[in-house]
Order: structure tokens, then sequence, then C-alpha cells
């Protein structure tokens, strides 16, 4: 067994948590077609990777309003709050802990997908150059539509709601999702966010939306339970910045003002390339931080040892690999070999590619 800092356990705002090796949020469009419920195949999902020192769940919507993909789950009825909570049930059952992320996709959708068959909301009417699922095929996103100023304080409301209902799943913890070209990225960025009232115009302003959002989900959940998620330098979605160390410098205050227990950070751009440009780095952004730093993307055993011994991270956040390895940690901890995933069965489905992959046959471990 390795005595190596990630495997060791770690005190996350409020949390204790078992290890550094966290699950990220990984989205899989199997959530019930008639509610968007999560149900008994995502209690056993989860339960298995309990071995984790902390789950954070696929990304999950407010609202109906904030949906982007086909069969991806919600926190706003109470067939979700139930279905969530046969989930954090079966995670504790198991000994583990389980954050919920909250969602608001804005412009990343389609009218099909939309109440009503409405246009998406963003801050700005900007469409995306991106594409979504819509149940039957890859289609290119919907034109979105500018919200008014008052409709704000509604979207920051369905935050607060969402923690709530959070809380009564049983969930340890929740995770704001300002990553990844969403609705709170998009309005972080000049890239998307070309408004001029007091949600667009300067940084401190395009800020306004994220600390709107932490101050009503803390005072639901708790600052010591709750973290929010980055991605500085990603250009997913489509969605860019003109200066995004003066920006995220900016996200972090506002992080700090709030008392997070963590900030997640995609280093890198989200599930491709590490590399930054010149000029660009994560380290300003992780030492000015006064809570907990999860690093994500792209690590394997030796680099997230690297980082975590060196004081680089606190916790690792792996993806793809908690897919395929049920029982990552124990895998990473004995230095096994670890089973490959199956991209042909990481959206939509059943079973196949969700809950079948194999524990770790001990023989085999190095």
């Amino acid at each position: 067994m390795s005595d190596e800092t990630l495997f060791t356990p770690v005190t996350i705002g409020d949390v204790e948590l078992k290890n550094r090796v966290f699950m990220a949020p990984l989205t899989r469009n199997r959530a019930r077609a008639e509610d968007d419920a999560p149900y008994e195949i995502h209690a056993d999902y989860y339960a298995q990777r309990a071995g984790a020192g902390l789950i954070i769940t696929e990304a999950t919507q407010v609202t109906p309003e904030g949906k982007g993909y086909a069969w991806t789950p919600g926190i706003y009825s109470d067939a979700q709050i139930a279905g969530w909570k046969a989930v954090t049930d079966a995670v504790h059952a198991k000994g583990g802990k389980i954050a919920l992320q909250l969602w608001h996709v804005g412009r990343i959708s389609h009218t099909s997908l939309q109440p009503g068959g409405q246009p998406p909301v963003a801050p700005s009417a900007i469409k995306a150059e991106a594409q979504t699922f819509d149940g039957q095929q890859m289609v290119d996103v919907s034109e979105p539509r500018a919200l008014e100023t008052a409709e704000v304080k509604r979207l920051v409301n369905d935050f607060r709601v969402a923690a709530r209902n959070a809380k009564e799943a049983g969930f340890d913890m929740v995770e704001v999702h300002a990553a990844n070209g969403y609705l709170i990225d998009q309005f972080l960025r000049d890239g998307a966010n070309q408004r001029d009232d007091e949600y667009g115009g300067s940084i401190e302003k395009r800020v306004r939306l994220l600390r709107e959002v932490l101050a009503a989900v803390t005072e639901e959940f708790g600052a010591g339970r709750t973290g929010v998620r980055f991605s500085p330098f990603s250009e997913m979605n489509g969605l860019k910045d003109s200066d995004p160390m003066a920006l995220f410098a900016e996200a972090v205050n506002a992080a700090n003002e709030y008392g997070l227990a963590y900030i997640h950070v995609v280093e890198g751009q989200t599930g491709g390339p590490r590399d930054l440009a010149e000029g660009h780095s994560t380290a300003p952004l992780r030492e000015a931080f006064d809570g907990a730093y999860i690093a994500n993307n792209g690590y394997d055993r030796a680099l997230a040892i690297e980082a975590v011994g060196e004081g680089q991270a606190d916790a690792i956040a792996f993806g793809v690999p908690f897919i395929a390895n049920p029982d990552l940690p124990h895998r990473l901890e004995v230095n096994a070999p670890l089973n490959e995933a199956d991209p042909s069965t990481f959206y939509g489905g059943g079973r196949e590619g969700y809950t079948d992959y194999p524990f770790l046959d001990e023989s085999k471990a190095a």
C-alpha cells in the first residue's frame, strides 16, 4: 500500500474525507426521460464509487430552463429530490461522501429541450459555436435571448432553492458550476456577456452574478460545505475572454468573500491539453484562494501524487478513469492496472458501460 499524501485523509471546509482522490462530475445522460430524475441505476453507480474521497455528481440542472442535454437530471422537483436521496443513502451506506453539482446551461441548449419550446436564456443574445444532444442526434444550439435585469434575481433564487433541495436529498456538499461555458461562465466572460447593466461591462460587474449565487447557496447549505468549479482558460462551448487572469483573480476573490470550502479548477482545455498560453497560470489563483484547491484535467497516478505531495493541490478530481474503474482510489493506491473506458457507452443507455465495469481482481494487483 502507498503512503503517498494523495491517499491520506483531508478535511475540506467542514467535511472530513478519507482520501484525496475525488470523482469529477461526469454527464452520463441516463436520467429518467419522463421527469429527469435519477433512479435505481444511479444509486448503484455512485455507491460503487464510494471509495472516492468525495464524489461530485454529474451536473444537475437547477430549473427546467437550465437543461441543455437530453436525459440529464434536475434538482427542482419532488421526484428528483427523492431520486437523489436514494443515491446519497446508497453512497453513505458504503462510507462515502457526495456533493451535488448545481448547473444552469444558459445558451448551451436547444429550443426542443426548453419549456414550451422557448429560446434558451443567456447574458446576451449571442449564439454559441457549440452543439448539444436533443435525444436523437447532435444539433447546433439555438440562438438565445438576453435575460432582462429583473430576471437575474429569479435565476439566483433557482440556485438557492436547488441548494435547499440538495440538503433535503442528503448531500454532504454542493458545487456551483461556473465552468465550461455554461450560464455563470457566460456572465463572467466578455466573449458572451455584452450587457450594459449591473451584470455586464467591467470585470466586477460580470462577476456579480457569481457573487449573488454564492451568497444564496452558502446561506442555504453553509460556506464550509460549498465549492465552485472554474475553467479559467478553457474555450469549451465556444467561450473566450480577453483577460482571463484578471477575471478569475476576481472570481477567486468572490469565492474567498463567501468562505467557500474549495475551488475546483479545470487546468487547460476541458478534456484536452493542459498546456497554457504564455502569461496564463493557475498558480496565482491557487495561491490567492483561502480554502482547498482541487485540480482537474489529464491527471494520471504519477502526476496526481506529485501535485498533492508538493502542495500544488489538496486533491485531484479524476473523470474518465472513474467511469471504467469504480474502485479507482484503491487501484491507484496499490498501483494496479486500470480498466479501459468504452466511449460508445459514455452517454445514454442503461447499465451497460455504467454499472458493469469490474472491480479489481486482487490477484492482478501489482
